[in-house]
């Protein structure tokens, strides 16, 4: 029990501190004067109110935290973070006459900080502007991940953060360091995301955005999250070159943040180049939005080419770095395209970025693996070590790919037959269910592009609400707490 409430006492503190996050809504509810700010005052007192009990009810229990405490940590932060993300928009929706469920808000806060970006609510051009404003901040901060945040500050409580690192960061090569300390490792990731998000942020403007549009949407892009103040989202834009800047700024993010800050601190572009998986990944995503463009055309979805082109880059990057934005019905396409894209998000970003999926490193894995099994059936006393990029990769590190790819599809079948047996067709069912372990926001089918989220009943919004969870944590992060094996002494 007392590591359980040594859990529960960081937890608190990050409670509280996620709570800080609601002066930003704040801060634009006074430059805009839409009459939300006491809405924001009252959302902050309560986030702050339930954290800052949690923290000082259980400051003796203030310990170092081991490794499974890392991994109920994090998971704890995931579920209840939400929580406190949803007061805004219950008291906004309770509000105005029309109000919203726990369950749905839950949802759209979890979409949020998942940074999945699936959306049930409808008219956002009609909503109050902080309250999309406090959407896209919830993507900004589950970008990156408030536990890194959480990694720099904990140490000055006397509380290390590395099993929470650790647990937290994306992709299978867990272990590297930037820095030798890992409150620096944290920082620099900061440094690095939070200048990535500016130098967006001024291109949307320059391009013609408002400043709040491009704030928004800077929140958005650079998190790979996909929710917009707008139902059209890009298509209300309609403009190329605002569309050509988010490529470029979801093609970033979905590079690994310590190949960026590498290449920073050495001042070279040589960093990408030795990176695995950042050359692979824009190839093949840029690629694929040619093949898919060039197809439209022949299928005269589009009268030119140009356009063509145009429309399939966008959306393909899009879907494929997991952000999640459209500025088109692409499911209306012939469905080999959508559903490539969909394909292409589960794989295609970087371990380490703002992406979802199963990151293109252990992609890279399986494929070397499989390599590596044929060659071994031609050639039984061949030695045929499996290399990436020159290194060689441990027996160990392929066994927890395979083994996560295991479980990634196992997960998928099991929400899938529960999504169906809850009522929904099997185009919803299953491009929902990809849609959200892969943190890629909308699937096809009643959840395509045109529509949203809306139309799902309460349990296959929980099913899908998990399904974002497991994703954002890869998985055994969360499914670890599951096993009997972690609660014993």
């Amino acid at each position: 029990m007392k590591r359980i409430l040594a859990v529960v006492h960081v937890l608190g503190f990050t409670m509280a501190l996620f709570a800080t996050t609601l002066i930003v809504p704040m801060v634009w509810s006074i430059i805009l004067g839409d009459g939300q700010l006491m809405l924001f005052v009252h959302a902050f007192i309560i986030a702050l109110a339930l954290g800052g009990g949690l923290w000082l009810g259980t400051l003796r229990f203030r310990a170092e935290l081991r490794p499974r405490d890392g991994f109920l940590l994090v998971t704890s932060v995931w579920a209840f973070l939400p929580i406190l993300g949803t007061i805004p928009l219950l008291l906004y929706f309770n509000g105005t006459g029309h109000p919203l469920s726990f369950t749905d808000a839950y949802f759209e806060s979890m979409s949020g900080l998942t940074a999945s970006g699936g959306t049930l609510l409808t008219n956002l051009d009609s909503l109050a502007p902080t309250i999309n404003l406090w959407r896209v901040t919830m993507h900004w901060v589950g970008g990156m991940g408030i536990i890194v945040l959480a990694v720099a500050i904990l140490p000055l409580l006397g509380v290390g953060g590395h099993q929470l690192f650790r647990a937290e960061t994306p992709g299978p090569m867990k272990e590297e360091k930037l820095t030798p300390r890992i409150a620096s490792t944290a920082k620099a990731l900061y440094a690095i995301y939070f200048g990535l998000s500016m130098a967006c942020f001024l291109a949307y403007r320059a391009a013609g955005m408002t400043w709040f549009d491009a704030w928004c949407h800077m929140a958005s892009t650079v998190a790979l999250g996909g929710f917009s103040t707008h139902d059209a989202s890009f298509g209300y834009f309609d403009s190329p070159l605002i569309e050509a800047i988010c490529i470029v700024f979801m093609l970033l993010s979905g590079i690994n943040f310590a190949t960026h800050f590498n290449a920073f601190r050495v001042g070279s572009l040589k960093a990408y180049q030795r990176c695995p998986e950042a050359i692979p990944f824009v190839v093949i995503v840029l690629s694929m939005g040619a093949l898919i463009g060039v197809y439209l055309w022949i299928m005269d979805v589009y009268p030119d080419l140009l356009t063509s082109i145009r429309y399939a880059m966008f959306n393909t990057v899009s879907i494929a770095t997991t952000a999640g934005f459209a500025n088109t019905d692409f499911g209306a396409w012939p469905l080999i395209a959508p559903l490539s894209m969909i394909m292409l998000g589960m794989f295609c970003t970087s371990s380490g970025s703002t992406g979802g999926g199963i990151k293109m490193i252990r992609a890279m894995m399986l494929v070397k693996q499989t390599r590596q099994e044929m060659v071994g059936i031609l050639h039984p006393h061949a030695i045929t070590p499996v290399l990436l990029k020159g290194r060689l990769i441990p027996a160990k590190v392929l066994a927890s790919v395979l083994a996560f790819m295991l479980l990634y599809g196992f997960s998928i079948a099991v929400m899938t037959a529960l999504m169906l047996l809850s009522g929904a067709d099997a185009t919803t069912a299953f491009t929902a269910v990809l849609a959200c372990i892969n943190n890629i926001g909308p699937g096809l089918g009643q959840v395509g592009p045109a529509d949203n989220y809306f139309s799902m009943n309460d349990f296959q919004i929980w099913v899908l609400s998990f399904a974002m969870m497991i994703g954002r944590l890869e998985l055994f992060t969360v499914l670890v707490l599951f096993s009997s094996g972690f609660w014993r002494k």
